[in-house]
């Protein structure tokens, strides 16, 4: 979504190098982010392609096939922050330096995205009333939930750090599974009274939008040691990618079976994509588990810790191509789009890049 360190920086922070270094988890990272360019790229596609037309249906493809991916970016924080020992043993230190990275990204990226895109991009006349709402919500832009979101996990992961200590990894495995299915259930509850006609829908604002994902975090934690190998992955693997295309045609044939769009959601906390991401997260680390990388490691190192800034300027990016491009902006071309896309993600790669390396701007970066 976070990016995604769908993303956080310091909710994925790693080592830069080292024996310990799990490039596994570099690799979902980048390639979350890719997915979520990808989503909101693509995303922008349906909403304007006609429905069920070819366009339509590629876009469908390319963006509902990397919807595991915020669930994903919550797990390997959950795999990294809950596995530190600073975390249990030093919760003080470990809130000031969370504070430090995540507090001025949070201000100044709110006030890019409200001034910068809404106001003077696109010209939006926001009044203090409605700009107060998107605060409030959590929601004065796409992807800006996901810092909130990662700052209500820091807030508990203490708590649970603590918790998880005092047992084994049974105990973690049965508290993760325990809080995904009551967030599933949680989010499968409206679909099912709907189909009473009953509305009970869900409203999240920048206080709560961390409480459904406690089960991602706690199960990136619990799966974070797991690896497959034969048999096991091979099956783990098909199971997952055919999750995966389900959920694509589930997307692109919603209210044909209004069961099943009562009970399995296409969403971040829909059931499929729940097992997805599960699979996409234990599939990776067990095929990256043997690798061992020379003189890829510090690209693949330099990518992965400027995915942090790719989910925050990338829309950005986006906004200006889209302004610029009328065939973009009309969001009915696959060749345009595609080029949209490649263009938004190198972009946004190269602006965080850069943006590291400088004193002043690598502090919201």
């Amino acid at each position: 979504m976070p990016v995604l360190s769908g993303t956080a920086r310091a909710a994925v922070q790693m080592p830069e190098t080292g024996p310990t270094r799990e490039y596994g988890l570099d690799i979902l990272r980048v390639v979350s982010i890719c997915g979520v360019v990808g989503i909101h790229v693509f995303g922008y596609m349906l909403g304007r392609a006609p429905r069920e037309s070819r366009p339509w249906w590629i876009a469908a493809v390319l963006d509902v096939s990397w919807i595991w991916v915020v669930p994903v970016f919550v797990m390997i924080s959950g795999a990294l922050i809950l596995g530190s020992r600073m975390v249990a043993e030093q919760p003080g230190l470990f809130y000031r330096r969370r504070a430090v990275r995540l507090i001025p990204a949070l201000i100044a990226w709110n006030l890019v995205y409200l001034i910068g895109v809404r106001v003077w991009m696109r010209g939006e006349d926001l009044t203090p009333h409605r700009s107060l709402q998107l605060l409030v919500d959590g929601s004065v832009f796409t992807q800006l939930y996901f810092l909130w979101l990662i700052a209500g996990l820091y807030a508990v992961a203490p708590v649970l750090a603590g918790f998880l200590r005092a047992g084994n990894e049974t105990r973690a495995a049965k508290m993760a599974a325990a809080f995904v299915a009551v967030s599933l259930l949680f989010y499968m509850l409206p679909g099912v009274l709907g189909l009473f006609g009953v509305a009970s829908p869900i409203r999240l604002n920048f206080l709560t939008h961390w409480m459904p994902y406690v089960g991602y975090f706690l199960a990136g934690y619990a799966l974070r040691n797991v690896r497959l190998t034969g048999l096991k992955l091979t099956v783990t693997a098909l199971a997952t990618a055919a999750i995966i295309a389900g959920t694509v045609w589930h997307y692109g044939n919603k209210g044909e079976i209004r069961l099943l769009d009562a009970v399995v959601s296409v969403s971040y906390l829909g059931i499929g994509v729940a097992l997805a991401a599960l699979g996409v997260f234990v599939v990776t680390l067990s095929l990256a588990s043997n690798l061992r990388l020379k003189r890829t490691a510090k690209p693949l190192t330099d990518l992965s810790n400027a995915t942090f800034g790719v989910f925050l300027v990338h829309l950005v990016i986006f906004e200006a191509i889209r302004l610029q491009f009328p065939a973009v902006a009309a969001g009915t071309s696959i060749k345009a789009m595609v080029l949209a896309y490649a263009a938004t993600l190198v972009g946004s790669f190269a602006v965080s890049t850069v943006a590291r390396r400088v004193p002043v701007l690598r502090s919201i970066f």
